[in-house]
């Protein structure tokens, strides 16, 4: 995700708090929150007709029922740890080919688990049980549901030797209030390549991933951190991946330390310093440690696939934004990576930052994706699908796949 402020005509790319298990008593429970922002865009003609068009519809229902029926804290609390999990399993069940169908939407298609966990956290906001369940108890059940249904809590990798481990993110849809019908090719390559392995010459790397939100609070709250803290020294790769520009993939060479503000799924944001623990010894700049020479001349599919070095920074002693084509000059201020000054910048940021200060940087090949935006066919302004719609989001999906292999034996040459 690129915000458009700094690319014209592109566009781009959690855990909040963590779970402990207060007790709970049988007063009456405090009036439950109104729906969010994105949850009200649920019950427009679109999200409604994705969900039924993909089997997804009676998700939410199902989970409010399970909800009546947990009649204390812990038991709410394990009935919304399963609902997520099972959520999340379902999406990528159906996205690689296990089980019904259940719709004639295609397989490939990310936008049911992101209008089903909609569904889900707007019922648990709404609930209001039969025992006391105050602010604080509820925003953790929705800490576990959008924790699960977001494969966060299971990147678990294989242990014993032989298997690479390869860890890859995605996003949720975005700019829906542009297009409501919009899917993040990057939220599809997440359920299509979780718990897969491909192969290489130097042997198989399995491949575990997750999704994020498009919200700048996550962020903020070490969305990022918590999720990959314990799995980057699991791993041999990792690639955040998301939506960027029209026509080609980006292998994005630095990233900044700026948010732009640029609206976000909740309709929030404002420019400042991506805001991380340990400020005074934040760097403006990190850089990928991928194998970008490689992968950019590998034949890895249809869309041509660019070593981005360009950045937006302000030089030191100046005091106005320059764009620099090849990279950030010493003692600049970002203001924009290559990925631009959107989430997809900012997870590349967290993601790179948090390998260097746990010691992992020259050791572990880590960096940022960016897709090509994944286009409707020509005419289409209203249809929620269509074949070329179909075909673009599967040769992503392809793509990146041939990418990871590509990184993946392009790093053990260089190790060997």
């Amino acid at each position: 995700m690129i915000s458009l402020r700094v690319r014209t005509g592109a566009i781009g790319l959690a855990l909040l708090t963590g779970l402990t298990s207060p007790t709970t008593t049988a007063t009456a429970a405090e009036a439950p929150p109104g729906p969010t922002v994105e949850e009200l865009r649920l019950d427009g003609a679109v999200p409604q007709e994705i969900l039924r068009r993909s089997g997804f519809d009676t998700v939410a229902a199902d989970f409010a029922r399970a909800l009546e029926r947990a009649h204390s804290y812990e038991r709410a609390r394990r009935t919304v740890s399963r609902a997520g999990a099972e959520l999340w399993r379902r999406a990528v069940d159906r996205a690689q080919g296990r089980g019904p169908a259940a719709g004639d939407l295609s397989r490939d298609d990310d936008r049911p688990l992101y209008w089903a966990r909609l569904g889900m956290t707007r019922a648990l906001r709404a609930w209001d049980p039969g025992f006391r369940l105050d602010e604080e108890q509820r925003a953790r059940l929705l800490d576990e549901l959008e924790r699960g249904s977001r494969g966060q809590d299971d990147t678990g990798f294989p242990h014993g030797k032989g298997m690479k481990r390869v860890l890859v993110t995605g996003f949720d849809p975005f700019t829906l209030d542009r297009d409501i019908r919009i899917s993040n090719p990057s939220g599809a390559v997440a359920l299509a390549l979780d718990g897969t392995v491909i192969h290489t010459p130097d042997g198989p790397a399995r491949i575990e991933t997750a999704v994020f939100p498009v919200r700048w609070r996550d962020f903020t709250a070490q969305a990022v951190e918590r999720a990959l803290r314990h799995r980057l020294p699991q791993a041999d790769l990792f690639t955040t991946v998301s939506q960027g520009r029209v026509g080609r993939f980006d292998i994005e060479r630095t990233n900044g330390a700026w948010r732009g503000g640029f609206g976000d799924n909740e309709n929030t944001g404002r420019p400042e310093t991506v805001p991380v623990t340990d400020p005074a010894s934040q760097p403006q700049w990190t850089s990928t440690t991928l194998p970008y020479a490689e992968i950019v001349a590998a034949d890895t599919g249809r869309f041509p696939v660019y070593d981005n070095t360009s950045v937006t920074e302000i030089p030191a002693g100046g005091a106005e934004p320059v764009v620099r084509p090849q990279g950030p000059t010493p003692g600049s201020t970002a203001r924009a990576g290559g990925g631009g000054d959107y989430l997809s910048n900012e997870i590349a940021y967290r993601a790179t930052l948090l390998r260097d200060r746990l010691g992992l940087r020259e050791e572990l090949p880590g960096g940022h994706v960016h897709t090509p935006v994944l286009q409707f066919g020509a005419g289409n302004t209203t249809a929620i699908t269509d074949p070329e719609f179909v075909r673009n989001r599967l040769d992503i999906i392809s793509q990146v796949r041939s990418i990871v292999t590509v990184a993946v034996s392009a790093t053990e040459r260089t190790r060997g």
